[in-house]
């Protein structure tokens, strides 16, 4: 394995970025940051060796500091949607940032991925691995408890990005951590996924409102647009009228997942025709919101030039569901005082 560390740009508050490469023998090259702990570029073979980028993504550490869509980006305190922007733990209210019309979305305006992480870059069985670090404070973002934060990417020799997430609170708090990669297996600056293949193991969804919020029902997937029990192209019902796609304009929605804690399980995949490029998604975690890059709308310009049309690339973001923590029926994003906030989820790619 080869690994490279270089300059990547100064943060606003002029600290130094970094950028780092690591490499495996399979030919698979990973680029990330520790400005957002953000995974910059992914190489991947295609069926005829060929590499080509498949994350959507920027050049210049200056496009980050915005980076609306939160290409690449690791995702905290809290993943997704809290509707209202508030909530109640241990009879307290908490009240956070309203950054997505009335509720919070990511964490709010200050994100972990607006943030310079500490790294560190080791080896251990599974691969080369790059350790990003945090501290997150009481109070920030509106959260209650310290919070120590680990985001560790391993690339392994089974062309696998391996990304295990830790965290120990000292108060009881809500921790929800995810990675916002896009993925486009024809490569970053292809067009659209509309006719890349996609897999769910799941057959169940949680219902979100018109402002995207889930409030406990929960929908079968079967008999609707939502049913990727069986591999379709995403383009095939992408534009079906029915109330959950017109109201997101597209895919942006929690499946609910076989999961078990603590368990890795193959629960979704992606697969491009034209290139063999075949990815699967393992995670512990009991949801995972598919979205499909609706509000991508060409005036964002990616790497080497690329204009990031709507779904130029879709996100598999593994998590606990939407506004957990505001319907008690879903299973809750709670970490207890002490306890250790521990998940891991796993890209894998291959040809076909």
């Amino acid at each position: 394995m080869a690994f490279e560390k270089k300059i990547f740009g100064k943060t606003k508050d002029g600290q130094e970025a970094y950028l780092y490469t690591v490499e495996n023998s399979k030919g698979m090259k990973a680029v990330f940051t520790d400005y957002g702990a953000i995974l910059v570029s992914l190489f991947v073979p295609d069926k005829d060796g060929k590499s080509e980028d498949v994350v959507l993504g920027f050049d210049k550490l200056e496009d980050y500091f915005e980076n609306e869509p939160n290409f690449g980006s690791t995702i905290g305190r809290h993943a997704n949607r809290i509707g209202g922007a508030s909530f109640t733990l241990n009879g307290k209210t908490y009240e956070l940032d309203k950054n997505d019309d009335n509720n919070n979305l990511h964490g709010g305006y200050n994100g972990y991925h607006k943030r310079l992480w500490k790294a560190a870059t080791g080896e251990d069985a599974r691969g080369q691995y790059i350790e990003f670090t945090c501290d997150s404070p009481d109070g920030d973002q509106g959260f209650p408890g310290n919070l120590k934060v680990a985001v560790r990417y391993t690339l392994t020799e089974k062309n696998q990005i391996v990304i295990d997430y830790h965290a120990v609170p000292d108060q009881d708090t809500v921790i929800n951590l995810t990675n916002h990669s896009y993925f486009n297996l024809a490569g970053q600056g292809s067009g659209t996924i509309l006719d890349q293949v996609v897999w769910m193991d799941s057959d169940e969804f949680t219902f979100a409102d018109e402002e995207s919020i889930p409030n406990g029902e929960i929908r079968k997937t079967a008999g609707t647009p939502m049913d990727f029990t069986k591999p379709k192209p995403v383009g095939q019902d992408i534009d079906v009228d029915y109330d959950q796609l017109n109201w997101g304009e597209g895919f942006d929605h929690n499946w609910i997942l076989k999961t078990k804690k603590g368990e890795q399980s193959l629960v979704a995949s992606m697969y491009d025709p034209k290139s063999g490029r075949y990815m699967e998604v393992f995670t512990d975690l009991p949801g995972i919101q598919f979205y499909t890059g609706n509000f991508l709308d060409g005036t964002l310009t990616g790497k080497e030039g690329a204009v990031y049309i709507q779904r130029a690339g879709l996100c598999f973001e593994t998590q606990y569901y939407p506004n957990a923590i505001n319907v008690p029926s879903f299973p809750q994003p709670v970490t207890k005082a002490g306890e250790t906030y521990e998940t891991e989820t796993t890209y894998q790619f291959s040809v076909k």
